[in-house]
Protein backbone atom coordinates (compact mmCIF):
# COMPACT_ATOMS: atom_id res chain seq x y z
CA UNK A 1 0.00 0.00 0.00
CA UNK A 2 2.93 2.59 0.78
CA UNK A 3 4.76 1.76 -2.57
CA UNK A 4 1.39 2.46 -4.37
CA UNK A 5 -0.04 5.39 -2.54
CA UNK A 6 3.91 6.62 -3.06
CA UNK A 7 3.77 6.35 -6.91
CA UNK A 8 0.21 7.78 -6.76
CA UNK A 9 1.37 10.96 -4.86
CA UNK A 10 4.43 10.99 -7.84
CA UNK A 11 1.43 10.58 -11.03
CA UNK A 12 -1.24 13.02 -9.22
CA UNK A 13 1.60 15.83 -8.02
CA UNK A 14 2.51 16.28 -11.60
CA UNK A 15 -1.15 15.96 -13.30
CA UNK A 16 -2.12 18.62 -10.59
CA UNK A 17 0.94 20.83 -11.81
CA UNK A 18 0.04 20.35 -15.32
CA UNK A 19 -3.63 21.24 -14.29
CA UNK A 20 -2.37 24.71 -12.38
CA UNK A 21 0.50 25.54 -15.51
CA UNK A 22 -2.43 25.13 -17.72
CA UNK A 23 -5.46 27.60 -15.97
CA UNK A 24 -2.55 30.43 -14.87
CA UNK A 25 -0.25 31.96 -17.10
CA UNK A 26 3.61 30.78 -16.61
CA UNK A 27 6.19 33.45 -16.47
CA UNK A 28 8.83 31.22 -17.85
CA UNK A 29 9.32 29.42 -20.76
CA UNK A 30 8.64 25.68 -21.61
CA UNK A 31 12.37 25.47 -22.32
CA UNK A 32 13.41 27.06 -19.27
CA UNK A 33 11.01 25.05 -17.01
CA UNK A 34 11.95 21.71 -18.27
CA UNK A 35 15.84 22.22 -17.15
CA UNK A 36 14.45 23.83 -13.83
CA UNK A 37 12.26 20.26 -13.30
CA UNK A 38 15.21 18.26 -13.98
CA UNK A 39 17.36 20.10 -11.80
CA UNK A 40 14.61 19.73 -9.24
CA UNK A 41 14.51 15.97 -10.03
CA UNK A 42 18.64 15.80 -9.51
CA UNK A 43 18.89 17.66 -6.53
CA UNK A 44 16.16 15.97 -4.92
CA UNK A 45 17.29 12.53 -5.47
CA UNK A 46 20.76 13.61 -3.85
CA UNK A 47 19.10 15.18 -1.17
CA UNK A 48 17.04 12.67 -0.18
CA UNK A 49 19.45 10.08 -0.11
CA UNK A 50 22.18 12.36 1.54
CA UNK A 51 19.67 13.78 4.71
CA UNK A 52 18.14 9.79 4.99
CA UNK A 53 21.79 8.32 5.54
CA UNK A 54 22.65 11.62 8.22
CA UNK A 55 19.27 10.37 10.06
CA UNK A 56 21.69 7.29 11.35
CA UNK A 57 25.04 7.07 9.53
CA UNK A 58 26.01 3.79 10.22
CA UNK A 59 26.33 0.70 8.33
CA UNK A 60 27.88 -1.82 7.64
CA UNK A 61 30.31 -2.79 4.87
CA UNK A 62 28.12 -5.74 3.03
CA UNK A 63 25.72 -6.20 0.81
CA UNK A 64 22.80 -5.52 3.21
CA UNK A 65 25.00 -2.32 4.74
CA UNK A 66 25.12 -0.92 1.32
CA UNK A 67 21.43 -1.87 0.38
CA UNK A 68 19.90 0.08 3.71
CA UNK A 69 22.31 3.17 2.45
CA UNK A 70 20.39 3.30 -1.39
CA UNK A 71 16.61 2.67 0.30
CA UNK A 72 17.74 5.44 2.88
CA UNK A 73 15.93 8.56 1.96
CA UNK A 74 13.75 11.63 3.46
CA UNK A 75 10.82 13.82 2.20
CA UNK A 76 13.19 16.98 4.17
CA UNK A 77 16.52 16.11 2.34
CA UNK A 78 14.29 16.11 -1.34
CA UNK A 79 12.66 19.39 -0.65
CA UNK A 80 16.31 21.23 0.59
CA UNK A 81 18.33 19.67 -2.36
CA UNK A 82 15.63 20.28 -4.72
CA UNK A 83 15.36 23.90 -3.70
CA UNK A 84 19.17 23.92 -4.57
CA UNK A 85 18.91 21.89 -7.82
CA UNK A 86 16.33 24.02 -8.96
CA UNK A 87 18.49 27.48 -8.02
CA UNK A 88 21.51 26.19 -9.63
CA UNK A 89 19.75 24.95 -12.49
CA UNK A 90 18.50 28.85 -12.94
CA UNK A 91 21.78 29.86 -13.08
CA UNK A 92 23.09 27.97 -15.76
CA UNK A 93 20.01 29.06 -17.90
CA UNK A 94 20.18 32.51 -16.51
CA UNK A 95 16.49 32.30 -15.30
CA UNK A 96 15.39 35.30 -13.14
CA UNK A 97 11.66 34.75 -12.27
CA UNK A 98 10.80 32.74 -9.38
CA UNK A 99 9.84 29.02 -10.02
CA UNK A 100 8.57 27.33 -6.81
CA UNK A 101 4.86 28.94 -6.72
CA UNK A 102 3.84 26.66 -9.70
CA UNK A 103 5.02 23.54 -7.28
CA UNK A 104 4.03 24.95 -4.01
CA UNK A 105 0.29 22.44 -4.38
CA UNK A 106 1.06 19.66 -6.07
CA UNK A 107 4.08 19.15 -3.49
CA UNK A 108 1.82 19.79 -0.49
CA UNK A 109 -0.87 17.55 -2.20
CA UNK A 110 1.99 14.96 -2.91
CA UNK A 111 3.62 14.70 -0.19
CA UNK A 112 -0.21 14.10 1.87
CA UNK A 113 -0.65 11.37 -0.20
CA UNK A 114 2.35 9.87 0.35
CA UNK A 115 2.10 10.96 4.24
CA UNK A 116 -1.19 7.77 4.06
CA UNK A 117 0.83 5.48 3.10
CA UNK A 118 3.82 5.84 5.97
CA UNK A 119 0.51 6.27 8.43
CA UNK A 120 -1.01 2.72 7.01
CA UNK A 121 2.45 1.24 7.54
CA UNK A 122 2.78 1.85 10.72
CA UNK A 123 6.35 0.72 12.33
CA UNK A 124 7.46 -0.48 9.54
CA UNK A 125 8.23 3.18 8.36
CA UNK A 126 10.22 5.30 10.29
CA UNK A 127 7.11 8.21 10.57
CA UNK A 128 6.42 7.04 13.89
CA UNK A 129 6.69 8.76 17.10
CA UNK A 130 7.79 8.02 20.59
CA UNK A 131 5.55 6.35 22.93
CA UNK A 132 2.70 8.35 24.51
CA UNK A 133 -0.56 8.30 27.47
CA UNK A 134 -1.73 11.56 25.04
CA UNK A 135 -5.26 10.82 23.79
CA UNK A 136 -3.87 10.45 20.27
CA UNK A 137 -1.77 8.24 21.22
CA UNK A 138 -2.54 4.71 18.55
CA UNK A 139 -0.84 1.24 18.40
CA UNK A 140 0.97 1.42 14.68
CA UNK A 141 1.92 -2.32 14.77
CA UNK A 142 4.08 -3.34 18.05
CA UNK A 143 1.19 -2.66 20.85
CA UNK A 144 2.92 0.64 22.30
CA UNK A 145 0.78 3.62 21.71
CA UNK A 146 2.72 5.91 19.91
CA UNK A 147 2.31 9.59 18.36
CA UNK A 148 0.94 8.97 15.25
CA UNK A 149 3.37 11.71 13.57
CA UNK A 150 2.43 10.99 9.68
CA UNK A 151 -1.59 11.28 10.85
CA UNK A 152 -0.10 15.00 12.41
CA UNK A 153 1.40 15.42 9.49
CA UNK A 154 -1.36 15.00 7.00
CA UNK A 155 -3.81 17.25 9.43
CA UNK A 156 -0.91 19.65 8.69
CA UNK A 157 -0.64 19.97 5.28
CA UNK A 158 -3.86 19.78 4.87
CA UNK A 159 -4.40 23.26 6.58
CA UNK A 160 -1.31 24.90 4.41
CA UNK A 161 -3.00 23.65 1.63
CA UNK A 162 -6.03 25.65 2.52
CA UNK A 163 -3.81 28.89 3.47
CA UNK A 164 -2.25 28.89 0.33
CA UNK A 165 -4.70 28.17 -2.00
CA UNK A 166 -6.43 31.15 0.15
CA UNK A 167 -3.25 33.09 -0.98
CA UNK A 168 -2.98 31.99 -4.21
CA UNK A 169 -6.45 33.80 -4.74
CA UNK A 170 -5.19 36.85 -3.56
CA UNK A 171 -2.36 37.63 -6.06
CA UNK A 172 -2.12 41.56 -4.90
CA UNK A 173 -1.18 40.41 -1.02
CA UNK A 174 2.11 38.63 -1.92
CA UNK A 175 4.81 38.30 -4.82
CA UNK A 176 6.03 36.17 -7.48
CA UNK A 177 7.48 33.17 -5.35
CA UNK A 178 5.76 33.58 -1.84
CA UNK A 179 3.91 31.10 -2.20
CA UNK A 180 6.69 28.49 -2.32
CA UNK A 181 8.80 30.56 0.40
CA UNK A 182 5.69 30.29 2.95
CA UNK A 183 5.54 26.55 2.31
CA UNK A 184 9.49 25.81 2.97
CA UNK A 185 9.20 27.76 5.87
CA UNK A 186 5.99 26.19 7.70
CA UNK A 187 6.87 22.70 6.74
CA UNK A 188 10.93 22.78 7.57
CA UNK A 189 8.82 24.46 10.81
CA UNK A 190 6.53 22.05 11.62
CA UNK A 191 9.13 19.10 10.97
CA UNK A 192 11.28 20.86 13.62
CA UNK A 193 9.08 20.48 15.92
CA UNK A 194 7.42 17.02 15.31
CA UNK A 195 11.15 16.00 15.89
CA UNK A 196 11.11 15.82 19.46
CA UNK A 197 8.39 13.52 19.77
CA UNK A 198 10.35 10.56 17.21
CA UNK A 199 12.11 8.04 18.62
CA UNK A 200 15.42 9.54 16.75
CA UNK A 201 18.88 7.86 17.75
CA UNK A 202 21.57 10.60 16.17
CA UNK A 203 21.78 13.80 17.33
CA UNK A 204 24.27 16.67 17.10
CA UNK A 205 24.07 18.80 20.23
CA UNK A 206 21.12 17.44 21.24
CA UNK A 207 19.33 17.90 17.56
CA UNK A 208 18.48 15.46 14.88
CA UNK A 209 19.92 15.41 11.54
CA UNK A 210 16.30 16.47 10.06
CA UNK A 211 16.11 19.28 13.01
CA UNK A 212 19.88 20.78 11.64
CA UNK A 213 18.42 20.48 7.72
CA UNK A 214 15.84 22.80 9.33
CA UNK A 215 17.30 25.29 10.65
CA UNK A 216 19.57 25.54 7.47
CA UNK A 217 16.39 25.94 5.57
CA UNK A 218 15.27 28.78 7.93
CA UNK A 219 19.11 30.61 7.47
CA UNK A 220 18.77 30.45 3.50
CA UNK A 221 15.93 31.82 3.77
CA UNK A 222 16.70 34.79 6.51
CA UNK A 223 16.53 37.54 3.67
CA UNK A 224 12.62 36.80 3.22
CA UNK A 225 12.02 36.45 6.92
CA UNK A 226 13.89 39.84 7.04
CA UNK A 227 11.68 41.43 4.76
CA UNK A 228 8.72 39.92 5.79
CA UNK A 229 9.04 41.49 9.23
CA UNK A 230 9.68 44.74 7.90
CA UNK A 231 6.55 44.68 6.38
CA UNK A 232 4.56 43.58 9.29
CA UNK A 233 2.32 46.75 10.43
CA UNK A 234 3.26 47.76 14.04
CA UNK A 235 0.49 48.59 16.70
CA UNK A 236 1.42 51.43 18.55
CA UNK A 237 -1.20 51.80 20.97
CA UNK A 238 -2.33 55.37 22.03
CA UNK A 239 -4.14 56.72 24.60
CA UNK A 240 -6.60 59.57 24.31
CA UNK A 241 -5.33 62.55 25.96
CA UNK A 242 -7.68 64.90 27.51
CA UNK A 243 -7.38 68.46 26.53
CA UNK A 244 -5.97 70.62 29.91
CA UNK A 245 -8.30 73.32 30.18
CA UNK A 246 -6.79 76.72 30.73
CA UNK A 247 -7.78 78.69 34.16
Amino acid sequence: MHLILEYLAFFIGFRYYVYLRKQSPDVINSKNRLSIILGAITGAYLGSRIAGFLENPVFALNQEGIIHILNSKTIMGGLFGGLLGVELAKKIIKEKQSSGDLFTLPLIAGIAIGRTGCFLSGTNEFTYGTQTSFFTGMNLGDNILRHPIALYEIVFLVLLFISIQYLRKNEKARENGDLFKIFMLAYFGFRFLIEFIKPNVFFIARLSSIQWLCIICWIYYYKTLGAWLNFLPLRRITTPQTPIKKL
